[in-house]
């Protein structure tokens, strides 16, 4: 399961895992803290935008040169890029202060973060299990524009493949196609896939040539299958499968060339170089 979807809206596991993590943490410290009447959703929240702030920071530093010259960029929080480590190393620096400022706070504080802690590590843990044992590249009924069937195994032939799952209708889907168009010619080790969601081959061909795109293995997924088969209930959705066809990486939402690059580590640096006139054997 990759996203939940809440009504119109489609949220990733991640992100809901969090929010449900943030509303333990907020009871157990409002029980933790009753009986003296000390309140700590306020605190709390503050150390949740600290983690969010210098999660942002750390990731943007780490791939500056992605987001050289786009200052927007930087601060565009729709492309998911955050550093968990610079994140919560944040968060417990800020927390050990505000402990020390207020001693009254500390029992209730500690009592909610570490069930706040806990539900998101038991949770999260066992979200990764299910999806590791379901995480192999699906066979799935998909077809070229011209309407012949196609295979993701064939198209990969033992090579990474980035499946992106997208529609013409969907704003961050048309935002982020320059993105994987770029990556496309720069890593041609990587195999990239663009799996239309349910919609005919002449509405995609009108789409492409509208925005001079010029993508390679665009298939049609007219019934949704490959959504439905890896749990995604929300567009964009980008996978990462290896070389040997196991899924590594996933990313809800819309991709900037950093959060794509932070994406594509997780592939071996083999198939990353960027000689186009120089290919790599696939595996037998």
């Amino acid at each position: 399961m990759l996203s939940v979807g809440v009504g119109p809206l489609s949220l990733s596991v991640e992100h809901v895992l969090l929010m449900i993590a943030f509303a333990v943490a907020l009871v157990a410290g409002a029980i933790a803290g009753r009986k003296r009447k000390i309140p700590v959703a306020g605190s709390l929240a503050d150390i949740f935008l600290v983690a969010m702030v210098f999660a942002r920071i750390g990731f943007v530093v780490q791939y500056f040169e992605q987001y050289r010259g786009d200052w927007l960029g930087m601060v565009d929080i729709r492309d998911g890029g955050f550093d968990m480590i610079t994140g919560v190393i944040a968060a417990l620096v800020f927390t050990g202060v505000l402990m020390w400022r207020r001693s009254a706070v500390r029992r209730p504080l500690a009592t909610a973060l570490v069930a706040g802690a806990v539900t998101w590590g038991f949770t999260f843990g066992g979200i990764t299990l299910i999806n590791q044992q379901t995480s192999g590249l699906p066979d799935v009924q998909v077809a070229t524009l011209d309407g012949q069937p196609a295979s993701l195994a064939a198209i990969a032939g033992g090579k990474p493949v980035v499946v992106n799952l997208w529609a013409t209708w969907c704003p961050p889907c048309i935002r982020e196609m320059p993105v994987l168009e770029e990556a496309q010619a720069r890593y041609p080790n990587v195999r990239f896939v663009f799996a239309n969601q349910g919609e005919h081959a002449e509405t995609i061909r009108q789409f492409l040539n509208e925005h001079s795109l010029n993508l390679n293995n665009v298939l049609t997924d007219q019934q949704g299958s490959f959504g439905q088969v890896v749990g995604s209930h929300g567009l964009p959705t980008t996978l990462f499968y290896n070389a040997g066809g196991k899924l590594v990486d996933s990313h809800m939402g819309e991709l900037s060339n950093a959060s794509l690059a932070r994406n594509l580590e997780r592939f071996d640096p083999a198939y990353l170089k960027e000689s186009p006139d120089k290919e790599i054997p696939a595996n037998d």
